[in-house]
């Protein structure tokens, strides 16, 4: 049985800090390196991340961005057991600049497309909120 969290949480400071190409790149070495996996989105000022892995893992992780400054106000909004991981690698979803909606929404749907409906519709619809750019 694997432990899978979704939470979603605020940057804190200045966003125009946080490069999601080099939180992508770490986060995939550290990830694998303790078998988690999950699906991380950007929108510039907010982050809504699921972390799929043995609980003990996915615990240490999160405690682990619950203490990085760039982060405030987390809030889990799922966390239950699943039999299997829904989202097979890790994944980083964000907003390009100058990216259509339509073109965003549709990539975050293929990178949850094998979650549960409610973590999927989650991503679907904190992508599909505003334009960032």
């Amino acid at each position: 049985m694997l432990r899978q969290l979704v939470y979603i949480s605020s940057v804190k400071g200045l966003a125009v800090a946080i490069d999601p190409e080099t939180i992508l790149i770490a986060s995939r070495r550290n990830n694998a390196q303790a078998g988690i996996t999950g699906l991380l989105y950007f929108d510039g000022r907010r982050f809504l991340q699921a972390l799929e892995g043995e609980a003990e893992a996915v615990e240490r992780l999160y405690r682990h961005i619950a203490a990085d400054p760039r982060h405030h106000a987390l809030v889990v909004l799922s966390d239950r057991h699943v039999e299997a991981r829904e989202f097979g690698d890790w994944a980083m979803g964000y907003a390009i600049k100058g990216e259509d909606k339509a073109a965003l929404i549709e990539r975050i749907a293929r990178l949850a497309a094998l979650a549960a409906p409610e973590v999927r519709a989650t991503f679907e619809s904190f992508a599909g909120l505003k334009r960032l750019f």
